[in-house]
């Protein structure tokens, strides 16, 4: 577990936490920057690799417990840190982690119990997807499948708006195979695949059965659910809206069915 002090921002160990909102880790060499003490602690108990963490020495007493050996603990004060990552930052502490190999698709779905799964082909907002993995969490979804055109899981602010459930529920970028594994889903292993849609003639979500093995569809936060994933599921249901209203936010739309067919 060595600590080392650093004195010079110019030093080469804080390369990865320079600049960080003109960077995207993840993108380019598989790492990650958790922001704050309760991402810090969260990604140091997680089973993710951790390259190493960054503090001043006011919190250094704060991960002390849950540090282990091969942790690897840069000391630089509170004005440096924020030098380094080039904002005003107050939280005193980050972290880089390593990505994991991502699960297959067969070892996240057994072939027989209980499944719940979401599947998001095109969630663009980094918010939104913060708040379905945090939702997904906290109603013991298995994994999420994202599309091409959605953001990326181990973005900043995805990771700081799922309040570290990034590193409890399993994601699997999907990308151009989604379809293809939509369909293996509901063939082979005998996947309940449902589409939340806007449709007055979708099943309402009150007298929508919930199945044990199900797959979520959740749409676009401007369009909606494209037509080609609408297609695949089986079924449609919406949440019906009183009259002049639009929709809901796809996350507050998402918390409503997850605790349906997932609670």
């Amino acid at each position: 577990m060595p600590v080392i002090a650093i004195d010079s921002i110019e030093s080469p160990e804080l390369e990865v936490y320079r600049n960080l909102k003109k960077s995207n880790l993840t993108r380019w060499s598989g790492q990650f920057i958790a922001e704050g003490k309760k991402l810090t602690l969260q990604l140091l108990q997680s089973d993710f690799p951790v390259h190493s963490v960054l503090c001043s020495e006011n919190y250094i007493d704060l991960i002390k417990p849950v540090l282990r050996p091969e942790h690897t603990v840069y000391l630089l004060s509170q004005a440096n840190i924020e030098q380094v990552v080039g904002f005003n930052f107050h939280h005193g502490m980050l972290a880089c982690g390593i990505r994991r190999p991502e699960p297959t698709l067969a070892e996240l779905v057994p072939e027989s119990g209980p499944v719940k799964l979401v599947v998001c082909p095109k969630i663009e907002n980094p918010d939104n997807l913060g708040s379905i993995l945090r939702l997904s969490a906290g109603f013991g979804v298995q994994g999420i499948l994202l599309g091409a055109g959605s953001c990326e899981t181990f973005s900043r602010r995805t990771l700081r708006v799922s309040m570290g459930a990034a590193f409890r529920v399993p994601t699997i970028e999907s990308g151009p195979k989604l379809a293809e594994q939509l369909q293996w889903l509901r063939e082979v292993r005998g996947i309940d695949l449902v589409a939340t849609v806007l449709d007055e003639t979708a099943e309402p979500l009150k007298q929508a059965a919930a199945s044990s093995r199900t797959a979520l569809l959740l749409g676009n936060e401007n369009e909606g659910l494209g037509p080609e994933w609408i297609k695949l599921c089986q079924r449609r249901v919406t949440i019906p809206m009183a009259p002049g209203t639009d929709s809901l936010n796809v996350a507050f739309a998402a918390c409503l069915f997850l605790h349906h067919f997932m609670g």
